[in-house]
């Protein structure tokens, strides 16, 4: 395509995204209407940390609960990182939160509670990468920066039909975005784009129909919208198994906090095996005695490997346990526990169990 084709293309892309969003823009907690006064960069940072790997109705809830018990960024800097990851429970990958405490107390700390509003200093902040520094950089103070997440990849990739296969096409993805993006509004544009990918531009039947691209949209011409982005064929995931151990005395439960390094660092857990991504667990119990192993309770699926859990119940007359990191949780509280997900499920099933 040439040089002057490509920049009209780009401009009319660009024209008619920005006025489709004027008229359709999502209604989100952390956003500003579309041409309003910019939102807090509090807001935007957390609900931008939390939609990493996650859906726009997973994380209403969650940032709405954040904001009513941690208004500002010096309210989560002042609460202690188990708090916050209990309030974080269920929204997978919980290295987020514990960044998420860490940046707060750096924001505090080092910068007097106030957000920089430059990229590359966005870009210095614990947690924070490319995207979520150039999203916070255009929504949160109007600088003009290229966000691309899944959903924007999705839609440049099908606008230009760009071919070359994830993840080297990325850099093409970006440079297309980068063409695509008005010097000023950037932040409404890359939210405008957002919301193309998540409500129009979908993986499986997009709604060309009604979308506003679809006029310079090269796959939409080539009748092949689902084939771009060009994916590579996915690995099979490994399956790892694992043994949760069920220790219950007189309506408590014993709870373990996990090693801080390593997957669901610092949380509140059911004790168990020592299973990790790289491995199966080792099945020994955490206190000796007579135990019965129901087989196979919990599936659960993370981004590289695949978990099936065993859940072996403590059965002798007498509970030993010196261990001290060890909680006795009331059972009738467990939901505040702030379980992981993972270990939720295996509460469930055990609590439906014994009805």
């Amino acid at each position: 395509m040439a040089v002057d084709s490509f920049s009209a293309k780009a401009q009319k892309i660009s024209a008619n995204i920005g006025a489709h969003y004027v008229d359709n823009a999502r209604k989100l907690p952390w956003r500003s209407p579309p041409g309003g006064d910019l939102p807090d960069p509090y807001h935007v940072w957390l609900s931008e940390i939390m939609l990493q790997q996650t859906t726009v109705g997973a994380v209403k809830s969650y940032f709405e609960k954040f904001t009513r018990r941690w208004p500002t960024v010096q309210h989560l800097a002042d609460a202690k990182e188990e708090d916050v990851l209990a309030a974080w429970a269920g929204l997978g990958y919980y290295a987020r939160a514990r960044n998420l405490h860490k940046c707060a107390v750096h924001v505090t700390e080092k910068l007097g509670g106030v957000f920089p509003q430059k990229e590359s200093e966005l870009l210095k902040l614990p947690g924070v990468g490319a995207y979520t520094a150039a999203a916070i950089a255009a929504i949160a103070f109007g600088e003009r920066a290229v966000v691309v997440d899944a959903n924007i990849e999705r839609l440049v990739a099908r606008l230009f039909a760009i071919d070359t296969p994830l993840p080297k096409g990325k850099a093409e993805i970006r440079a297309a975005m980068d063409a695509i993006t008005p010097d000023r509004g950037a932040g409404d544009f890359a939210q405008a784009c957002m919301d193309m990918g998540a409500t129009i531009c979908t993986s499986k039947n997009p709604k060309c129909d009604i979308c506003p691209g679809r006029a310079q949209c090269a796959a939409y011409d080539l009748g092949e919208m689902e084939s771009f982005p060009v994916k590579p064929p996915k690995k099979a995931k490994p399956v790892r198994r694992a043994r949760f151990f069920w220790v219950e005395e007189q309506g408590r439960i014993l709870l373990a906090t996990r090693a801080s390094k390593g997957m669901l660092g610092g949380m509140r857990a059911l004790p168990d095996d020592g299973w990790a991504a790289g491995n199966d667990g080792d099945a020994r119990p955490p206190i000796a005695g007579e135990w019965r192993v129901h087989e196979n309770v919990v599936q659960h699926s993370f981004t590289h490997f695949s978990l099936e859990v065993d859940l072996a119940v403590y059965r002798g007359e007498k509970i030993a346990t010196d261990k001290q990191s060890g909680i006795w949780w009331p059972l009738d509280n467990i939901a505040e526990a702030g379980l992981p997900t993972l270990y939720a499920k295996a509460v469930k099933w055990k609590l439906k169990e014994q009805k």
